[in-house]
């Protein structure tokens, strides 16, 4: 049976598909960057996933009730509810969007020269840890660096690994361990309910603290009821709970599985860590009671978070995300499988096998995504993976494309564009030239950097033409 959206359309934005003209101009003016595309220039804009959903009706009437009192709002009291029913955490802090949760808990638990444990990198996060002086060390399992791997749970911490680095620098040495749920930069595998329970036993033996960047956790639900023993009869509310009760805290994007265009917060167990959080949130985002977001974000954020744990949207919003990854690995494109939960990756490296890393080929494949049809990806590779404190780029193993799929937006009907757009690159890849940079910021160089296409190498000359090419030049 043919899985239908479940909801109806009530409002409607106008899309316009530009020339191949219009195209190429614009992401020349954009630096061949697609985060510096204006967005009336793109047709289907799959960016990201991050405060691109479309709110439903009861979002849209919450806000009405926004209390936009300076503190004590009733909002707040709101968005505390809904975080302690659906997430079972007592204490909440809201801020302006997951960056803002994810500074202020790297100022909380990270004294420098301290050590941070986590399965695979996420661009500001690592940032964050980073500019306080910690170090980040990927434990994830080596099925996540291997785009063709088919394993059900490749956001997996590998235990080995995290226990060679406690024992290597010392259990006080680790300033907490974070389990991203699910794995972004991997291309949104899950975590199993029995590695986030593996993981909880070793951090109870060694009294370490652990922590959750929970950003898109319903759809780590979903997978864990559809693919762990014992969880299929279980709600994906059910198993989003049972899933957080390991963790002592989480850092939470509303923009994601809250289904809100702005917002974000801090959820915790220990008080001191929300005492300390207040502290600073007074400082860097507002009072503790509206965290830079006004009353009626607050309010969107509370009921957007129980309707993203509803079992049919989540069959439904992942169902898209595999409708579209099959359609091109039905093409023979090389896609990072399984297909995750919020994008569907393109493998940089195997569909342009004459660019060498360097030479930035998932930014250029980005690039010429958006040149054939309007279709607006993101780069996950080399660029987005930065340099490290000698000068040098890191050098990922996955160098992906990024087709991230908002929630409740498109319709299957725009997937097959996308399909259609990969395919037609797919089938002239090998006149594709990759790109070098002439500007890049010192900090998360993927959101501003600038590029420009390497020359073409020299056509090779036969031998019996050289002096005619000599005086055609």
């Amino acid at each position: 049976m043919v899985q239908a959206e479940p909801y109806r359309i009530k409002m409607v934005e106008p899309l316009h598909m530009t020339t191949r003209e219009e195209r190429e101009r614009a992401i020349r003016d954009a630096g061949y960057n697609t985060f510096l595309l204006r967005s009336k220039d793109c047709y289907i804009d799959l960016l990201t996933d991050s405060g691109t959903s479309a709110m439903s009706d009861a979002q849209w009437s919450a806000m009405m009730l926004g209390d936009e009192a300076y503190a004590g709002a009733r909002s707040f009291d709101n968005l505390w509810h809904a975080v302690e029913e659906c997430y079972g955490f007592p204490y909440t802090c809201p801020t302006h969007q997951g960056r803002g949760a994810e500074h202020l808990i790297s100022q909380i638990l990270i004294t420098p020269g301290q050590h941070v444990p986590g399965n695979m990198y996420f661009t500001t996060t690592r940032a964050h840890q980073e500019l306080v002086g910690g170090t980040f060390h990927d434990v994830i399992i080596d099925e996540a660096h291997d785009p063709a791997a088919i394993h059900p749970f490749k956001g997996n911490v590998d235990i080995a690994k995290l226990e060679a680095l406690i024992d290597e620098v010392g259990a006080d040495q680790i300033a907490y361990v974070n389990v991203a749920l699910t794995v972004n930069m991997a291309g949104g595998q899950p975590v199993s309910l029995a590695n986030i329970r593996a993981v909880r036993e070793v951090c109870d033996r060694h009294h370490i603290i652990l922590w959750s960047d929970a950003t898109r956790l319903a759809e780590n639900a979903y997978f864990i009821q559809q693919r762990e023993e014992g969880y299929a009869h279980k709600s994906c509310a059910e198993i989003a709970k049972e899933m957080l009760s390991h963790f002592d805290g989480l850092t939470m994007s509303g923009k994601k599985d809250c289904l809100v265009n702005i917002g974000g917060f801090l959820a915790m167990r220990d008080e001191q860590i929300l005492v300390k959080a207040r502290e600073l949130v007074v400082v860097y985002e507002g009072m503790p009671t509206y965290g830079g977001l006004a009353g009626r974000d607050l309010e969107a954020m509370a009921v957007g978070l129980r309707e993203a744990l509803d079992d049919d949207y989540l069959a439904h919003r992942i169902g898209q995300v595999r409708y579209l990854g099959e359609r091109l690995v039905e093409a023979g494109i090389p896609v990072v499988q399984p297909i995750g939960g919020h994008a569907v990756f393109l493998d940089a490296r195997a569909f342009l096998p004459h660019v060498p890393q360097e030479e930035l080929p998932a930014q250029s494949l980005a690039a010429e995504i958006f040149v054939e049809s309007g279709v607006r990806a993101m780069e996950r590779g080399i660029v987005s993976s930065g340099r490290n404190k000698a000068g040098e780029h890191n050098m990922p193993k996955l160098e992906l494309v990024r087709l991230t799929i908002p929630r409740r937006v498109y319709t299957n009907a725009h997937m097959d564009v996308v399909a259609d757009a990969v395919i037609a690159v797919w089938r002239r890849r090998e006149s594709i030239r990759g790109l070098r940079f002439v500007y890049e910021p010192p900090t998360l160089r993927f959101f501003t950097s600038r590029f420009e296409p390497l020359p073409a190498s020299p056509l090779p000359v036969a031998e019996g033409s050289r002096e005619d090419h000599a005086l055609a030049h």
